[in-house]
């Protein structure tokens, strides 16, 4: 006989953790599960985000989730340097556990991978039959109907042997050899001495040579003057950055199973990858649509989907960006696209990553001379005809 659940989520992910916990915040009266093949939640990440990039109301259920809080960023490049006032928050998988897993109306189900999914349903490789309204976490799959870019990563806490004197997170450092594609180093203080270092690149392919990136790590924190007295732990990735596709066939590959959520419906920001927003955004439409009554697997689906599309929609200027990035930029010039951008003025920044940029941010942003050959960049305001809708 089945375990019944009024809502089931497969993957333990950032979507299906904030998923979770705010409709056990709208009705406590249901039972959840997570159902998740590690023994903990979250994997091994580090999830950051600009204050702005959410509604108030949003920012305020995300508090617990919170671990680190700078009132500013700065970011820097070979021909310019700037500190922007705009608060930044990180969320790490570990406070992702901990808050999670202290609701009382969830039950965390670890180290149980899944066998099948159904969308009323799910069956583990330990023979356990589990049924409810499901939603899938469990990460990007790879999709013939997108056409991709990669933001891939290997990032490393350290202590550093002497106070390092960073106070500010340093969320793009373009003034490193650009090899690669567009290449930056990303520093989160944590600590008096531990730091967060990611050295990241906006590449064409997805091999990530995580033994050169330690190297370059330990180089940049050479020249940086910091003396590393310890390696506390590393997190790598690589994640996708859409140029263009066919929407339709995506979701029609979607549509025999359970809804998505995350990486897997494609909700993340199309040119900065950051998904904690995206995650949280669905968590509130999820949470509303259950303040009665949970909806059936089929509307759950279609409530997911429709959600999605809507995005997609609202992003095709993005993409556009992305396709000029990729495709007209040449590889070691793909940071003075970045440079120039953030040049413009704050809100209309913030409203970038916000995914709330105007028809007039539109403007200003394309205004004047391309930092990339005209030539190329007309021809990559065109989708390929092969994937359909851009």
């Amino acid at each position: 006989m089945a375990d019944a659940y009024d809502l089931l989520f497969a993957g333990g992910g950032l979507s299906s953790g904030l998923t979770a916990y705010r409709v056990a915040q709208a009705r406590s009266d249901l039972s959840i599960a997570i159902v998740e093949a590690a023994p903990r939640l979250g994997g091994n990440h580090t999830w950051s985000f600009h204050a702005t990039d959410v509604a108030p109301g949003t920012l305020r259920w995300l508090t617990p989730f919170i671990v680190h809080d700078w009132p500013a960023q700065r970011v820097a490049f070979p021909r310019r340097e700037r500190r922007i006032e705009t608060p930044y928050r990180s969320v790490t998988s570990e406070r992702l556990h901990e808050v999670v897993s202290a609701v009382p109306n969830i039950s965390l189900l670890t180290g149980k991978p899944v066998k099948a999914v159904r969308r009323d349903g799910l069956t583990l490789e330990d023979g356990a039959v589990l049924s409810g309204p499901v939603l899938d976490g469990r990460g990007a799959r790879s999709s013939p109907h997108l056409s991709l870019g990669f933001q891939k990563f290997l990032g490393q806490e350290l202590r550093t042997a002497r106070p390092h004197g960073v106070e500010t997170p340093l969320i793009m450092d373009a003034r490193v050899p650009q090899t690669d594609g567009y290449r930056f180093v990303y520093v989160l203080p944590l600590g008096p001495d531990i730091l967060h270092v990611e050295d990241t690149y906006y590449a064409d392919g997805d091999d990530l040579p995580r033994e050169a990136l330690r190297e370059e790590i330990m180089a940049y924190a050479h020249r940086q003057g910091w003396e590393v007295a310890e390696i506390l732990r590393e997190e790598d990735g690589v994640l996708p950055i859409v140029l263009e596709g066919d929407i339709d066939g995506f979701w029609d590959a979607h549509r025999a199973g359970p809804a998505p959520l995350g990486l897997r419906a494609g909700l993340f920001h199309p040119v900065t990858g950051y998904s904690l927003p995206s995650a949280a955004r669905l968590a509130d439409e999820i949470a509303e649509a259950c303040g009665s009554a949970i909806p059936a697997p089929g509307a759950l689906f279609e409530l997911v989907e429709d959600h999605a599309r809507r995005q997609w929609e609202a992003q095709g200027f993005y993409r556009l960006l992305n396709r000029m990035l990729f495709r007209a930029a040449k590889p070691d010039l793909r940071y003075v696209v970045l440079q120039r951008f953030y040049g413009l003025p704050r809100a209309l920044i913030e409203r970038f990553y916000a995914g709330e940029t105007t028809a007039a941010d539109k403007a200003r942003i394309l205004a004047g001379k391309p930092p990339v050959p005209l030539g190329a960049a007309l021809r990559s305001l065109r989708p390929q005809a092969l994937l359909g809708q851009g």
